[in-house]
């Protein structure tokens, strides 16, 4: 593959489903067969789709060198999502580009797909390759909250991306981390933010967006 037939095939391969390789439920190592690395690099895990170990719409990321299998999504989490897309492309405007659920590459083991993220430049910056890095990144989570709070969080604080949110079920609120801190692989301030506050966006200060626009109302039940 080459040019933008292969974007969009590693686009599409960050898109879901499994099938053929064994991939880690959440946070499980997968079992790794002789021929397999121990721990798939970037451009080894993209190949996946070209080899056809992966299908397209495998649901499906690399994290630390892992392909690791998302959980299906409950409604809270697609509602959560919508909200947060809604309230960054409303608030940031033509100051960056508001993305929703693609690829990041986050050093040479790691293809996250953060469910929102807002990246420097425009739509056109990224039509042939992936971006690489994120002004914030900002994650739903339901049944994914302790993953997102220590694996992604490392993550995302060891490629420097200034600011991480985790839009959270549990406590009805987003937890807000700042100043990465990228060889301890964490980051130097993290608070809560609660209903009637707002959030400042630390790599875009004269943009601020209500926790109250972030969170999916409390009686969101998750039938589908």
């Amino acid at each position: 593959m080459s040019g933008l037939r292969e974007q969009y095939s590693h686009a599409s391969h960050c898109a879901r489903q499994r099938r053929g390789l064994s991939v880690a439920d959440m946070t499980e190592p997968a079992p790794a067969a002789p021929e397999q690395p121990a721990r798939y690099t970037v451009k080894q895990y993209f190949a996946l789709v070209d080899q056809g170990v992966l299908e397209p719409d495998d649901k499906v990321e690399l994290l630390e060198g892992v392909v690791v299998a998302m959980a299906p999504e409950g409604l809270w989490h697609a509602n959560g999502v919508r909200l947060v897309a809604r309230a960054l492309t409303l608030a940031v405007g033509s100051r960056a580009y508001v993305d929703q659920q693609h690829c990041l590459i986050a050093g040479p083991l790691s293809v996250p797909e953060p469910d929102v993220a807002v990246l420097p430049g425009r739509l056109e910056d990224y039509l042939t390759h992936h971006p690489s890095h994120a002004l914030l990144v900002a994650e739903v989570a339901d049944s994914s909250l302790v993953q997102d709070r220590l694996t992604k969080a490392g993550i995302y604080a060891s490629a420097g991306i200034s600011e991480y949110w985790i839009v959270a079920r549990r406590g009805d609120h987003v937890q807000v981390a700042t100043k990465p801190m990228q060889s301890e692989r964490r980051y130097g301030t993290v608070r809560i933010a609660r209903r009637g506050e707002h959030i400042t966006l630390a790599a875009l200060p004269d943009v601020r967006v209500a926790v109250d626009d972030l969170l999916p109302p409390g009686d969101c039940r998750d039938a589908r």
